[in-house]
């Protein structure tokens, strides 16, 4: 279990790298008043590095997308549901790339725990978006690979 954790740990770093990696670049380039270098991440790099880039643009669109309603609970759920399909993009496009059957298994176990928590937040969004819930306990349970919710 420690080396799947450990290999789940460089992929996040390097997917992490990645992300805050290009927006630091163009955070800099914004910040000295010049625009963005052309050739960033959407335009370089390998096919994964491409896709990678062009998936987490789709995410951030989708996350920033929904109008804030003023509810929590339902402005947080409409903003994780396109978090957590980009993250099944990732492992997708890590089991089309890549290589090693740890990263892969993790892959592979990110995307059927993030659709499972992708089709509860849903049916829980539905739910909250009608109105006050009359019975909080009932369906749909949340719970994740980490365990039920509490």
């Amino acid at each position: 279990m420690s080396t799947v954790f450990a290999a789940g740990a460089v992929l996040a770093g390097y997917l992490l790298w990645g992300a805050i990696g290009s927006q630091a670049v163009m955070a800099e380039a914004v910040h000295e008043g010049h625009p963005a270098p052309a050739a960033d991440a959407r335009t370089r790099g390998d096919e994964f590095a491409r896709g990678l880039a062009a998936g987490m643009d789709k995410m951030h669109r989708d996350m920033m997308a929904p109008a804030p309603t003023g509810d929590t609970d339902v402005d947080f759920l409409a903003t994780m549901i396109p978090h957590h399909a980009g993250a099944v993009e990732m492992a997708r496009l890590v089991l089309i790339h890549g290589k090693d059957p740890l990263v892969r298994r993790l892959a592979e176990e990110i995307i059927a725990g993030q659709q499972a928590e992708i089709a509860a937040m849903r049916a829980r969004l539905t739910i909250l978006r009608k109105g006050a819930d009359p019975a909080p306990g009932g369906y749909p349970a949340l719970g994740s690979t980490r365990g039920p919710a509490r």
